[in-house]
């Protein structure tokens, strides 16, 4: 009973925890909380994942919300469409033009599948455990021969994120994060947002208003 206890405390504990994890953060020196932005636009780029990028987006916008921020995303003001890289001049106008004053990238930089063997089911116990008693010794040796290996897929997602102020162009904000086997895009997507901005309240680059 102790054990099964322990089993799902651990358990419990596992579901509770993030996916996310942040690996390094950098803040511009003297950056302070009291800079009021007007409008934060959040701007993903996924590559050919439309529904990642969503879900980037739009999860980043609803914590930057909380905070009372008039926040939203490149994907709802644009659409599928995104701005070019091509041309500085345009897009810093595009932006400017609607009224943003602080930039928020998502990067997803890389993607990483490892594929592991899960052996069957292997159980060793004391000589006398099961030996000593028919049915003991034959529902064991069962188990071992009869329940298969598998492989499972791990994927890691090592993203980027950044924060620019648009009246000088200067990045103020920069975090690496990595994520492990996410469940779904949407999950990913609030796990990564609610960990980049609550670093960033702690580093004194937003406030709650």
């Amino acid at each position: 009973m102790r054990q099964l206890i322990i089993l799902f405390l651990v358990c419990l504990f596992c579901t509770s925890c993030s996916n996310s994890w942040i690996t390094s953060s950098w803040t511009k020196p003297n950056t302070t909380s009291v800079t009021r932005y007007n409008k934060i636009m959040v701007m993903a780029i996924t590559g050919q994942d439309r529904g990642l990028r969503d879900a980037m987006e739009s999860n980043a916008v609803a914590q930057l919300r909380e905070l009372g921020y008039n926040a939203t995303s490149a994907y709802a003001e644009y659409g599928p469409e995104e701005i070019s890289s091509r041309d500085e001049a345009m897009a810093v106008d595009r932006l400017t033009n609607s009224g943003v004053d602080a930039v928020l990238t998502i990067v997803l930089l890389d993607v990483n599948q490892e594929r592991n063997y899960v052996p069957g089911r292997v159980l060793y116990a004391p000589y006398s455990t099961y030996y000593d008693h028919f049915w003991g010794y034959y529902s064991t040796v069962y188990d071992r021969i009869y329940t298969p290996g598998y492989y499972t897929v791990d994927t890691r997602y090592f993203w980027e994120s950044n924060v620019y102020k648009m009246s000088n162009r200067e990045m103020v904000y920069s975090v690496q994060t990595e994520a492990f086997d996410p469940s779904s895009a949407s999950d990913l997507g609030e796990d990564h947002a609610k960990l980049i901005v609550k670093d960033m309240v702690r580093n004194n680059v937003l406030t709650k208003r």
